[in-house]
């Protein structure tokens, strides 16, 4: 276009200066003519060559102003208008102006679509990285030159590291263990049509060493050539747990179960081969024979509680519930077997009123279960305080069984809430089950949302508390 302009204001300004001689050359030979002096003629011939120079520049830049406004303004297809000489000139422009403005169009159309599908790939990117960062299993996703890809939360963790510093690294940068790398290695010389390789490697994580079991497959394009290699790693160190657990209840709770079973049988035998000659000796086997039935029975309840519990399944028959009666009543049931071991039972309940939300039958367990230890493993002479106290900061209402027993060492306290925990040395104290304790907990912590535990000095006696929210409200504020 600039090229256009100057080749046309080139041609009018040599159009000015041929005219300007041509009328100075007549002018200068009239002067001759005349006797007139020929520097009038020259300076004559400067004055009209400078004057049509001008008065072109100025009529060509009247006329390109024009110009540049019409294609300006002008839409698509528009003819720019103009003198006659310039029409060959004009309909190039507009041609050109026309091809221009069609591109232009055509461009901003292709922008707007890359922007829209730059923005839904980014939507799903985002999307499954979301769905992947929710997932438990860690996932590493990497190209064919074994560079990261993509990693999940899961897989951050594991590695150490965050997931913009794993993205674009080598795996053999990343992943530590060399049994994963040979495994992603094999996998990917494998090729597509290969089968997915699953194996189980031990993985050391913050000092812990996991069992993991290891997927690994080859994602293919559409030329059916390897476009990604995805691995998967399921952590099996919580089932192996659960497993571990599960075994060590059966064997447990077996023994337990076996040991009444065994003295009632003995018994049975006894009787049934005769060796209780008198009615005396016949009562004596009878009682022993009923109170292994009734801690058969016992066991046997609180393990299904205890499961109930843990499954959810337990119905739970919430209302308003009287701390201080519950007490009462347990400490009258406790009374009669305190008494007879020469034992000296109090309380000490808070003038104002403790009312909590929750199961009284099961809160009364609790606390006859606590109470009934606390008699067990005391002398003869000793002293059970049972106290009640509202915390209307917290808005929960704490109970505790003090006693002057033969209290619990550090190391058995950790473990006394456990399922068939015994302290040793107290076995042949009272007898039990190691289910009572853990029946608690479940019912402080996983019924009424509370907090149970132990304070206790080795042969100063122990102290059990338990503290429980006023209503299902505070107990889901305070979890």
């Amino acid at each position: 276009m600039q090229t256009v302009i100057r080749s046309i204001l080139g041609g009018i300004a040599l159009c000015s200066v041929a005219l300007g001689v041509g009328f100075g050359t007549l002018w200068l030979a009239h002067a001759i003519d005349l006797g007139t002096s020929p520097w009038y003629a020259v300076t004559g011939i400067l004055a009209t060559v400078m004057g049509l120079i001008v008065f072109s520049a100025v009529t060509i830049g009247r006329a390109f102003e024009s110009l540049r406004k019409d294609l300006e303004e002008g839409g698509p297809g528009h003819i720019v208008s103009g003198p006659r000489w310039l029409r060959p000139v004009l309909r190039t422009l507009s041609e050109y102006q026309l091809r221009h403005r069609q591109a232009e169009s055509a461009w901003r159309t292709r922008q707007q679509d890359l922007e829209i599908r730059a923005h839904v790939a980014e939507s799903g990117r985002l999307q499954a990285q979301a769905v992947l960062d929710v997932m438990d299993e860690v996932v590493i996703v990497c190209s064919p030159l074994l560079e990261v890809v993509s990693v999940n939360a899961a897989a951050a963790r594991l590695i150490g590291r965050d997931i913009e510093s794993i993205t674009g690294q080598s795996v053999n940068d990343v992943v530590e263990d060399l049994s994963l790398r040979r495994i992603i290695t094999s996998t990917l010389e494998a090729g597509v049509g290969g089968e997915p390789r699953r194996a189980e490697v031990s993985i050391q994580s913050h000092g812990d060493e996991c069992s993991y079991e290891v997927v690994c497959a080859c994602a293919c394009d559409h030329r059916d050539r390897v476009s990604a290699l995805v691995t998967v790693l399921r952590d099996l160190t919580r089932e192996r747990e659960i497993s571990q657990m599960k075994s060590e209840f059966v064997s447990k709770a077996s023994h337990e179960l076996r040991t009444p079973l065994s003295s009632m049988r003995a018994y049975v035998e006894m009787l049934v081969d005769g060796e209780a000659q008198d009615e005396e000796t016949r009562q004596e086997f009878y009682g022993i024979i009923q109170a292994e039935t009734d801690r058969l029975a016992r066991l046997v309840d609180n393990m299904l509680n205890i499961s109930r519990i843990e499954a959810g399944i337990f119905e739970v028959e919430r209302d308003m519930v009287d701390v201080q009666q519950l007490v009462e009543r347990a400490v009258q049931t406790i009374e009669p077997q305190a008494r007879s071991r020469g034992q000296a039972l109090h309380t000490e309940i808070a003038p104002i009123g403790a009312i909590v939300e929750g199961d009284a039958d099961m809160l009364q367990q609790v606390v006859l279960n606590l109470l009934s230890n606390a008699v067990k493993y005391t002398p003869e002479g000793g002293r059970i305080t049972v106290s009640v106290d509202s915390d209307t900061l917290t808005r929960s209402v704490h109970v505790a069984v003090s006693d002057t027993g033969l209290g619990i060492s550090p190391r058995d306290a950790e473990q006394v809430f456990e399922k068939f925990y015994r302290v040793e040395n107290y076995k042949r104290v009272a007898k039990g089950t190691g289910l009572g304790l853990n029946l608690c907990r479940h019912i402080i912590e996983r019924v009424h949302r509370g907090q149970i535990g132990l304070e206790s000095t080795l042969g100063m006696g122990s102290r059990f508390w338990f503290s429980i929210p006023m209503s299902n409200e505070a107990a889901r504020v305070a979890a």
